[in-house]
């Protein structure tokens, strides 16, 4: 629906994530019998899968771990295809991609129904590992989510594309580990939105730190500036 909007109604990407939002959330709750969070207790499960074997008591970290590892690798191949290439060159330049006879409309289209579906498998992960379902579970997610990106490309670098991948991965980690850190050093758990927004303020800022640095160390290490100071 987000790339119907964007593609044939030509209403801005931003906006027209924000729409569906607000419209899902209506819709959720119709899926959900009209209750704000469903319990999961005595339910089968993914994790149950290995229920009454010696991997039962490290099943919520295996699982996870398996199908990340998992979704990392298709992800891989399916991107080094030529819709892989044609699918990462739209988001980079569509104008180009578009010069090239492409059809860039339908190729939004399809990278948006990709990505909803990593964020549907993602979701129904969290609420099988919680027990229970909340409407509100994915309020924030998508900040979240740019901030773990912008972390693993800062720290880890975007070249080639599999560091590109596990970059993501790791900054997702990384976000995760400064939330518990927080909280560990006595921080109240009230106080946790504070900690996310500034986590992802400083992600955000995280390029223009860089390059200013870099821009810095270049001005004073040039031969010209140390002349000048010997002068």
């Amino acid at each position: 629906v987000t790339a119907l909007l964007h593609t044939k109604l030509n209403i801005q990407p931003l906006l027209s994530g924000i729409l569906v939002m607000l419209g899902l959330y209506s819709i959720n709750l119709r899926v959900m019998d009209g209750r704000a969070n469903i319990p999961l207790l005595n339910k089968a499960t993914v994790f149950s899968l290995l229920q009454g074997t010696p991997l039962e008591e490290s099943a919520a970290l295996l699982i996870p771990t398996i199908i990340l590892l998992s979704m990392l690798v298709l992800l891989f191949l399916f991107l080094k295809t030529q819709f892989g290439f044609v699918l990462r060159a739209t988001g980079d330049n569509g104008q180009m991609v578009r010069a090239l006879g492409v059809n860039t409309d339908r190729v939004i289209l399809i990278g948006l129904a990709l990505s909803n579906a990593l964020v549907a498998l993602s979701g129904s992960l969290i609420a099988q590992y919680q027990s229970f379902a909340d409407i509100s579970m994915g309020i924030g997610m998508v900040i979240i989510g740019l901030a773990s990106v912008i972390i693993g490309e800062v720290i880890f670098g975007t070249t080639p594309l599999l560091r590109r991948l596990v970059a993501v991965i790791l900054g997702a980690v990384l976000y995760r580990l400064v939330i518990a850190l927080a909280l560990e050093l006595g921080m109240a758990p009230t106080d946790l939105k504070l900690i996310s927004a500034l986590i992802v303020t400083l992600a955000l800022s995280m390029p223009s730190i860089k390059a200013y640095l870099i821009a810095w160390k270049k001005k004073h290490s040039s031969p010209y500036s140390r002349k000048g100071g010997q002068a």
